[in-house]
């Protein structure tokens, strides 16, 4: 595996990671999300900020990219390890607690920073569910979302991580989620591959 090493992560369990990003999103998650191992321990929810007046193919888009099964998420439906969700156009994406385990959850809530689905209610609403075991990434972007669900994924003892701004298509929001207090990682997005890299393994370790 290419640098760099993250030794401080060794030994570690995570269970989720969910990742945010918008203008630049497609193609900074085409080089992230095939990183993603089969039969890896953890889920990742991810909210791309797209048109909320058609139907999304990012889910067909990314299975052909992705080792990892890629779906569209469904109201209620359990948060199965190993698979990679989408949140779909016009609702926002959320994680429940159940005593089966996590579901997701929908919401035509009304729009949080001019995004529905937005960032920050994913990232909030998994950290109060993960805790400590969450991975947090903001990747390219021209809003501020994402910003504050990162600091509640830190206060909740997850692990945050922003693309490097200076690589970023859309430097705005990394910059923003970087204004908004400290971050545990700031990292390209061949680093922020090889970390998930390595978190698709952790449980086999």
């Amino acid at each position: 595996m290419s640098a760099p090493v993250f030794p401080e992560l060794a030994g570690r369990a995570f269970d989720a990671v969910v990742i945010g990003a918008s203008a630049g999103g497609v193609e900074a998650l085409s080089e992230i999300l095939p990183a993603l191992q089969a039969g890896a321990t953890l889920a990742t929810m991810v909210v791309l900020h797209i048109p909320r007046e058609r139907p999304s193919l990012l889910a067909e888009i990314f299975a052909a990219k992705c080792v990892q099964p890629v779906r569209e998420a469904q109201d209620k439906e359990p948060v199965l390890a190993g698979t990679i969700y989408f949140a779909a156009p016009d609702y926002h994406l959320l994680v429940d607690a159940s005593e089966q385990g996590p579901l997701l959850a929908m919401s035509n809530d009304e729009a949080v920073n001019f995004s529905r689905p937005a960032i920050d209610v994913l990232f909030e609403s998994a950290a109060d569910i993960y805790g400590a075991r969450l991975l947090g990434v903001v990747l390219t972007g021209g809003n501020q979302d994402g910003a504050a669900g990162l600091q509640a994924i830190r206060a909740a003892g997850g692990v945050t991580v922003v693309q490097d701004p200076q690589q970023a298509q859309a430097p705005y929001m990394p910059e923003q989620a970087l204004a908004a207090g400290n971050i545990d990682y700031v990292l390209t997005l061949g680093q922020i591959a090889d970390l998930l890299r390595t978190l698709g393994v952790q449980g086999e370790r």
